[in-house]
């Protein structure tokens, strides 16, 4: 599964970086999070419940950042575990360009997923994965910018 996006954020390339990098800022954007650790600059832990269709799961996993050009360019991988519901695993590159207004965040992801989960079928997976990661954007668009508000 693949998912393409883009989204403009009214604030400057450096604060949508860092915010990228804050835990505090992805834990209330995070669909679900539970927890969300910084083991280090790179690594990270999280707890997440999600409803995909009728299965609802506790995810556990890891998720590695790679900065090979901050802030302009930078790439993640992740794994998770849902016990019985499953597993996921998948990565994603995003780019953040400045543009008239802000900053323009893109992003391709990928993903993979197996056990009870992968048995919903590729539609309503899709469609959640979508869902999600649109609320998850929006989300962290308007903390960004009520972020940058404060500052100013």
């Amino acid at each position: 599964m693949e998912l393409k996006e883009e989204i403009l954020i009214a604030a400057p390339r450096e604060a949508v970086y860092a915010a990228l990098n804050d835990v505090e800022i992805l834990k209330e954007c995070i669909p679900g999070c539970e927890e969300l650790i910084k083991h280090s600059d790179t690594e990270l832990e999280a707890k997440v419940t999600l409803k995909v269709g009728p299965v609802k799961a506790k995810f556990k996993g890891n998720v590695t950042l790679n900065p090979d050009n901050p802030p302009e360019h930078f790439s993640l991988t992740g794994e998770g575990s849902g016990g019985a519901a499953g597993f996921a695993r998948g990565g994603a590159e995003v780019t953040l360009t400045e543009v008239e207004g802000g900053t323009l965040l893109s992003y391709t992801a990928s993903a993979d997923i197996g056990g009870k989960l992968a048995q919903l079928g590729s539609r309503l997976i899709q469609g959640t994965a979508k869902k999600l990661a649109s609320k998850f954007f929006e989300t962290f668009a308007a903390k960004v910018v009520e972020t940058e508000s404060a500052k100013n």
